[in-house]
This record gives structure tokens, C-alpha cells and sequence, in this order.
């Protein structure tokens, strides 16, 4: 049977489903559920507006409550590891990662050599103490540069790593650590997959949650080889496809061609430069035909778009982006740039994101292109 063919509209509409951001399953069953649709949602440092992992379910879900967001993410439902960076993962993807794990194990170091005295003393401070942060298990700095870590910073995450302990919050943006046999579930702790099969079901994850994907996509989802996703691509149940100007092969989760044909309301909304949407920068180009990057690693000279650039999703497009920041309860657009058609949409999508992080007003400073800026007031008013 041939590859079906899709065109580039239809390749587009298959993504923003199976992230959901068009159609109504994208909003049921709140944060969690959103998290399990996803799969991964990306943490980071910076907080602008929100933290990024905040951002990422206001996108989809709107103007939920940041502590229902938190709860559902460090309540039990979730743990934290690396995928596509350091992530929030649902509890029962914990097997899938055996393989990494497996593999921190037998390459013996991660940045830093490994203090092996240290490690029996953190297990022992956890099994008799409970769940607890790096700083209360002894220091997280000998005092330098933020790499110059502890040996006790060192073996606590040497030991995430190869999973002898386990990540399932973060209090005050610390990771608390725990034992795996006291924070997982015995069904999830239980299921000791080996490679290939954690290879299978991490593919076939990322098929679901990118809707149609290359084989560069599947890998960039959770940070796999491609050749990882080539060996267990027939075992899993993506189907190939042809996807009008892309280069390469495509494979798409079969529901998303099912949905093709159901149409749904589109979000309009700010997203996070880490969404998992936008966070593969030659799919966001190929599927979207946006250029997309993150500057906050920029020197500021050189920043063509600003710090924490947020790209604004209108009509299942990205037609614009915004630097935002705080000034007290003021939102400040601090470098705005959009689609002359989508002026109306970006006043929505600033109203509502300056609501949601409690700014009653929003000011604009750089608008590009000028001419946009005395519209952009006007709709804000």
C-alpha cells in the first residue's frame, strides 16, 4: 500500500491536534491530562511572565491557576528527567527512560567525576530522612561558579541520573529528591523494559504527540539518535506519509489522520519559546514557515527579537512574537512584532496573558513594523 500524501495544511493541522491547540480534547481533563497528550513539557530557568512549564499549559488550557498547574504537575502524576532537556514527565513514562539511565550507568561520570563516598550518604539521608533538597542534604556549591558543585550535588544528581533516586517536585525551583521505591508507583517501578523496548514506546509517544513527524523529529522529541528511531520504527504503529515540500519521508500517528477531517476551534494564544510546539527549530520553520529562536543566550546588542521572544498562535499560524516583561501590574510588550491581519489577535492574546499573571494594563514600547503601533493601542483600549 502506498504512503498516503498530505498536504502542507493538513501536516500543519495534524501538529497543532496532537498538541492540543485546535480542537476541544486539547482542554479536557485540565493540566494532566495535558501533560499525558504532550508527553514532555520542558523546564527552564527563566521566568518572565511564568515559569516555562506554566506557560506551556496556559497555551493550551487558558487562564487555569498557576498552583493547579503545579499540583498537577508535582502532586504524584509526574517525575522529572531528560528527554528533550530537563522535563516534567507523566509517572508511567518512568520505565521508558531505563534505557538512559542504563546508559549514564555503564558511561560511569556525567560533567563531573563522581565522588562514590558521597553516594551511600545521600541514599542514607533520603531513606531515613525522606524527600529532600540538595541544600538540605548538604550544599549544592563548594562556594565558586554555579558548575563548581558540591560532592554532594554531584552524587545526588550522578544518582538521578542512573535512577537510584527519583525527582517528582521542585520546591522553591529546587528539585526535591526521593527513592524510587517510595515515590513511584510498584506497577511503574516494576516494569524494567529493555532498550528496545523503551526505544519503541518513546517513538511511538512522539509520533502522538507531533502528529506527523520526520525521522529528525521523532529523534529530536527525546533527544534520540536516529538511527534509535530508524531500528524501531516498524514496530511501532506510525504509518509512512509524503508531506508536500518536505524533503524528507514523514510518519504520522494514524489517529491524527483519522482527525484530519474534524475541524475544531483554533487557540489564540503566547507561547512559550520552550513549547514543545515550537522547540525543534527546522520543524517550526518547516511545518509553520517561522523563524524561531530563543536569545536569551544572545548578547543583547545582537538580539533581533528580544530576550524571551513568545511566538503568538492565531488561526493555527504563528503570525508574530513578543518580548514581554513586568513593571509592577503592568505587562510591558518590551519588542512587538506581528502580521499587519493579526493586530487584533495579538491585543487578545496580551489582554489575556496580562489577566492571567494578575497586570490589570499593558504598555508597548518597539513595535515593528511602526506603522502597527497606534492599531495595537487601539485594540488594547
Amino acid at each position: 500500500m502506498s504512503a498516503a500524501t498530505l498536504s502542507r495544511d493538513e501536516a500543519r493541522r495534524a501538529a497543532l491536534r496532537a498538541q492540543g491547540l485546535l480542537g476541544s480534547d486539547g482542554r479536557r481533563g485540565g493540566p494532566a491530562a495535558m501533560l499525558r497528550r504532550v508527553g514532555a513539557v520542558q523546564l527552564d530557568t527563566i521566568s518572565v511572565l511564568a515559569r516555562s512549564h506554566e506557560l506551556v499549559a496556559y497555551a493550551r488550557l487558558g487562564a487555569v491557576g498557576r498552583p493547579k498547574i503545579e499540583k498537577a504537575y508535582w502532586s504524584g502524576g509526574a517525575f522529572e528527567y531528560w528527554s528533550h532537556a530537563a522535563c516534567v514527565l507523566p509517572i508511567e513514562e518512568w520505565p521508558m527512560f531505563g534505557f538512559r539511565r542504563r546508559w549514564f550507568r555503564d558511561r560511569g561520570w556525567r560533567w563531573h567525576e563522581v565522588p562514590q563516598d558521597a553516594c551511600p550518604k545521600v541514599l542514607a539521608a533520603l531513606k531515613a530522612n525522606g524527600p529532600m533538597t540538595v541544600t538540605e542534604l548538604g550544599g549544592a556549591r563548594r562556594g565558586g561558579e554555579w558548575w563548581d558543585w558540591s560532592d554532594v550535588k554531584i552524587a545526588v544528581e550522578w544518582l538521578l541520573d542512573v535512577g537510584e533516586v527519583v525527582c517528582t517536585e521542585r520546591r522553591a525551583w529546587k528539585r526535591v529528591y526521593d527513592l524510587p521505591e517510595r515515590a513511584l508507583p510498584p506497577e511503574v517501578l516494576a516494569d524494567d523494559p529493555d532498550d528496545e523496548v523503551c526505544l519503541q514506546r518513546l517513538v511511538g509517544q512522539a509520533g502522538v504527540a507531533l502528529g506527523v513527524a520526520t525521522i529528525g523529529d521523532l529523534a529530536d522529541y527525546h533527544r534520540l539518535k536516529r538511527d534509535q528511531v530508524r531500528a524501531v520504527l516498524d514496530a511501532t504503529d506510525l504509518v509512512p506519509v509524503s508531506v508536500e515540500g518536505w524533503r524528507d519521508a514523514g510518519w504520522a500517528d494514524p489517529g491524527a489522520l483519522e482527525a484530519l477531517s474534524t475541524r475544531g476551534r483554533h487557540r489564540t494564544t503566547l507561547l512559550s519559546p520552550f513549547d514543545s510546539l515550537v522547540w525543534d527549530r527546522a520543524r517550526t520553520l518547516r511545518v509553520f514557515d517561522f523563524q524561531h529562536r530563543l536569545e536569551a543566550y544572545v548578547p543583547a546588542p545582537k538580539r533581533v527579537h528580544g530576550y524571551f521572544a513568545m511566538p503568538l498562535l492565531v488561526g493555527g499560524r504563528l503570525r508574530g512574537r513578543v518580548d514581554p516583561g513586568r513593571e509592577g501590574t503592568t505587562l510591558v510588550a518590551k519588542r512587538l512584532s506581528c502580521d499587519p491581519a493579526a493586530v487584533d489577535a495579538m491585543a487578545q492574546a496580551l489582554r489575556e496573558a496580562a489577566e492571567w499573571v494578575g497586570c490589570d494594563a499593558v504598555a508597548l514600547e518597539t513595535v515593528d513594523p511602526p506603522e502597527l503601533a497606534k492599531p495595537l493601542r487601539a485594540a488594547l483600549a
